[in-house]
This record gives structure tokens, sequence and C-alpha cells, in this order.
């Protein structure tokens, strides 16, 4: 459901299958300890994820505000469209930083 892996200047958090109220207590505690031990620039790929749920949405908004205090980037990547449409009513897409690819979500990420 949830993996990382280092990039150079970031951290990759890929997410498969599904985001929901049942995991989504892990994969924000996760995220959490990330951002907590310095991982301030994150991508999430959503290349894998195919349903998020209200639950699931609040992990992405939790790890957008804790960034927000310590000026970091949040990017999301490689939505699928059942996804993409649950952003968009959801209105996440007006204040969050969504891309096509990682190539693109790279390219917004400040460097240093």
């Amino acid at each position: 459901m949830l993996q990382h892996e280092p990039l150079d200047n970031a951290r990759l958090i890929i997410l498969s299958g599904q985001l929901n109220s049942g995991n989504a207590g892990t994969a924000e505690s996760d995220i959490v300890a990330l951002i907590e031990q310095g991982q301030h620039r994150l991508l999430f790929d959503f290349t894998q994820l195919d349903y998020i749920s209200s639950a699931g949405l609040r992990v992405v908004l939790v790890a957008a505000k804790r960034l927000k205090p310590v000026s970091g980037k949040l990017v999301l990547y490689g939505m699928q469209p059942q996804v993409h449409e649950v952003f968009q009513i959801s209105g996440f897409l007006n204040i969050l930083d969504v891309v096509e690819t990682q190539e693109e979500a790279l390219r917004r990420l400040p460097q240093g």
C-alpha cells in the first residue's frame, strides 16, 4: 500500500491499491514520521493507486499541512482517472501541486 525510497533531492512515496479508512491511519503515521525525520520534499506516486477515500484524502492534506511550516514541498503525480476525479470533486486539485509524470514532479521541487 505504501512504500518509500530516496531520490536525489526528495523522498518518493509510492501508493498502491487502495488508500481508505482501513489503512489511512498507518499511511499518515508513516508519512508524518518521514517529515519529522527531515524529509521535506515529497513526491507522491499515484500510478498504482486504484482508489482513494475521504480518509485517504486526509492523509494527503495532513502531509501538505505538515510541510508548510517547514517550507517543504509536496508534488503528486500519475493519478488514475478515477483518483483524479476524487481530487477534482473535493477541490484538492486547486490547492495541491498535481502533475502527470515523475519528471514534471521533480522539476517542481526546489533545488538544494
